[in-house]
């Protein structure tokens, strides 16, 4: 370029979660791949080995590491804590751009941070809404108040386009990408054959079996009570069937699990599985019952049925599309909607609608590292 070097353009990756870890993996990998960039990835450490293994996989590791996760920690500590440690890095070695991710506290408070700084912020995964500021909680207002932080507005759909030009979004501000979780996904199911490399895959061998995720903050409690009795109602009419049920770190969520959950032979209580495994448990079992918004996206991207156990989504496609049922936590409509998906769902309708996923085709990172290099 007229015997100049073209300036690298210093980018921090900010990720405190498995499923920001994730997502972003892809986003890492082809702004590295890229010449005019230097990324420095940032783990608050919201999560710690879960978040770890979830970069392993892509072969990424974290630059630098918060180190900020302790017992039964409190929104108050998490917020804090990233508040100051990722400004502090921020100061100390200034970047160009920060990324953040989705909808967590440590995506809010590594915006805050760089707005305060006057560091350009890109929001992958913005505009999604449920529109109740109590669910998801906190996630729903982590989400907005990082759009209203972003310049970029990394959009995974139209509708989430739509919903950041009524809140007054710039329209030259949009992107809309696709997610990212769909680039992970197709890594993942792109790699090496073979199936799942933990105990759980050989105690389902041979077996039809229910995939059950649930951690959400709005779940704790009775809500998760009902959850787990859905699950027996469940398996209680159907005596072919088994259950896999990775359980979150947090105590709130194993306490009850393990209470109402644990000593039944057709039932598999196991820590949260390696990213690659949990692609397998979702890609063999017969239903999904999850109340994760990541899962929403991937159910819909393997057309696989599941059962959202929330009363509102802020992924609405995936119910639209039709691999995904809203049931809430009333475990009456669980058990009866999962039974008549296991009692003759159509297989080949599901998977014809995979083929117009919603969520993208799998190269939103592109895109994403596209707009940055202009």
């Amino acid at each position: 370029m007229n015997g100049q070097a073209r300036k690298i353009k210093k980018i921090d990756v900010v990720i405190g979660t498995r499923p920001e870890a994730i997502k972003m993996a892809p986003v890492i990998l082809e702004l590295r791949g890229r010449e005019t960039f230097s990324v420095r990835v940032i783990a608050t450490g919201q999560h710690t080995d879960m978040l770890s293994q979830a970069l392993g996989y892509f072969s990424l590791s974290a630059d630098v590491n918060l180190g900020i996760m302790k017992n039964r920690q409190s929104l108050d500590y998490i917020t804090s804590s990233v508040l100051v440690g990722v400004g502090e890095l921020f100061d100390s070695d200034p970047p160009d751009a920060a990324l953040v991710h989705g909808d967590t506290t440590t995506t809010f408070a590594s915006a805050l941070a760089a707005f305060y700084r006057r560091i350009p912020i890109g929001h992958v995964e913005a505009g999604l809404r449920s529109f109740d500021m109590s669910r998801p909680f906190p996630e729903e207002m982590n989400r907005l108040f990082a759009d209203r932080l972003a310049a970029w507005h990394f959009a995974p759909t139209g509708q989430s386009r739509e919903n950041l030009l009524r809140e007054g979004a710039r329209d030259e501000s949009i992107f809309v990408t696709g997610n990212t979780v769909v680039d992970a996904l197709n890594a993942v199911l792109a790699g090496p054959a073979g199936g799942a490399s933990g105990a759980f895959a050989q105690r389902l061998a041979g077996h039809r079996f229910i995939l059950l995720t649930a951690h959400r903050r709005e779940s704790w409690g009775e809500p998760l009570v009902r959850i787990c009795r859905a699950l027996l109602g469940i398996l209680d009419l159907h005596p072919d069937l088994m259950a896999l049920v990775p359980m979150h770190k947090n105590p709130e969520v194993r306490d009850v699990m393990r209470n109402f959950l644990g000593g039944r032979s057709r039932i598999i209580l196991c820590d949260p599985l390696d990213y690659p495994d949990f692609v397998w448990a979702m890609d063999n079992c017969e239903l999904i019952m999850s109340d994760s918004g990541g899962v929403q996206e991937e159910a819909t991207s393997l057309g696989k049925p599941a059962l959202i156990l929330r009363d509102v989504t802020e992924r609405p496609e995936a119910v639209e599309q039709g691999s995904c049922v809203l049931v809430g936590t009333d475990g009456e409509r669980a058990a009866k909607e999962a039974d008549a998906i296991l009692r003759g769902y159509n297989r080949e309708e599901l998977m014809e609608r995979r083929l117009k996923n919603p969520f993208g085709d799998g190269f939103a990172s592109s895109r994403i590292a596209d707009v940055l290099s202009r």
